[in-house]
């Protein structure tokens, strides 16, 4: 065995170690947002005047009073679900990708699904 094994097995070792706490520290998040992409998902509700639109609708405070997790949706599918309802009815034309990257967006700042 080279002399140098030992050291190259401890330096794997330590970035295995070091990937693990990586992903321990990444926040928990609804499998089905995975790969969302929430840049996208930001631009388009920015894009698409979600809060405008909420707020004309809802009242409040910047249209957020709609964001009830206590309320009717209760879990990632069904607050995709509703993301979906929206892009139907308003004829937004938003891909599926588009609407799962909406409602990640929505999650992480609002309602904080974790499965």
């Amino acid at each position: 065995m080279p002399r140098f094994f030992p050291a190259l097995l401890a330096i794997a070792a330590v970035g295995s170690l070091a990937l693990t706490l990586v992903r321990a520290a990444e926040p928990a998040v609804p499998e089905i947002f995975k790969e969302a992409d929430l840049a996208l998902g930001a631009k388009l509700i920015a894009e698409h005047r979600c809060t405008e639109c909420h707020t004309r609708h809802m009242g409040g405070s910047g249209g957020e009073d709609i964001y009830n997790p206590q309320g009717r949706i209760r879990d990632a599918g069904a607050l995709r679900g509703m993301v979906e309802g929206c892009n139907t009815q308003l004829k937004l034309q938003m891909f599926p990708e588009e609407v799962t990257a909406v409602a990640a967006v929505l999650n992480q700042r609002h309602y904080r699904f974790i499965r």
